[in-house]
């Protein structure tokens, strides 16, 4: 679908040079002398990638449709993932590195939002937060109980996460997917 390029909205997928790439930041501007024009910042889908484009105001482009669909988490190895969707019951492959190291939080049956064009994944959204347990944690250094310190924990994933003095090994915390931070503890 062509639109004009000052219709360019963040979260904008469209087809430029070949490649998919999403709009990251979209500027209009008016300088005194010459025509308008929309400075955009663009990331590619598939290498991550970013580029600054300007495209004039009367300039069209190629904006894409993408369709989100909810899918479930099957299972994984080394290199691929494989997901179900949840209306048509159809399984997925993705590579591992679609997700990058965010696929650490993928558990059994978790639901997660993937992001398609003409049928094929371009993005996974996990939860914001997960649930996992701390199986081995630093000591507590003596005197450093100020509310900014933070030891050292490792998740029953595997992955290593900064978490307050208080948290023990055998505690289950709830941890921000996007940036592998603590979140609270977790109480249920």
């Amino acid at each position: 679908m062509k639109i004009n390029a000052n219709e360019l909205r963040q979260g904008n997928v469209l087809e430029f040079r070949g490649k998919l790439w999403a709009v990251i930041k979209a500027m209009h501007i008016t300088p005194g002398k010459g025509g308008a024009f929309v400075q955009v910042e663009l990331r590619d889908l598939t290498v991550g990638t970013k580029l600054n484009e300007r495209f004039r105001s009367g300039e069209t482009v190629e904006r894409v449709r993408i369709d989100e669909e909810d899918f479930q988490f099957l299972f994984g190895d080394d290199e691929s993932l494989t997901f179900m969707n949840q209306q048509t019951f159809e399984q997925i492959q993705v590579p591992r590195d679609l997700i990058g190291e965010s696929a650490g939080f993928l558990q059994d049956g978790m639901k997660v939002s993937m992001s398609l064009y003409e049928g094929n994944p371009i993005s996974v959204t996990l939860p914001q937060t997960v649930v996992l347990e701390i199986v081995e944690a630093d000591p507590v250094v003596k005197g450093q109980t100020a509310s900014s310190s933070y030891k050292t924990g490792k998740l029953s994933n595997g992955m290593r996460v900064q978490i307050p003095p208080h948290i023990e090994a055998g505690t289950k915390i709830v941890v921000n997917t996007a940036d592998c931070t603590y979140s609270e503890r977790f109480k249920g």
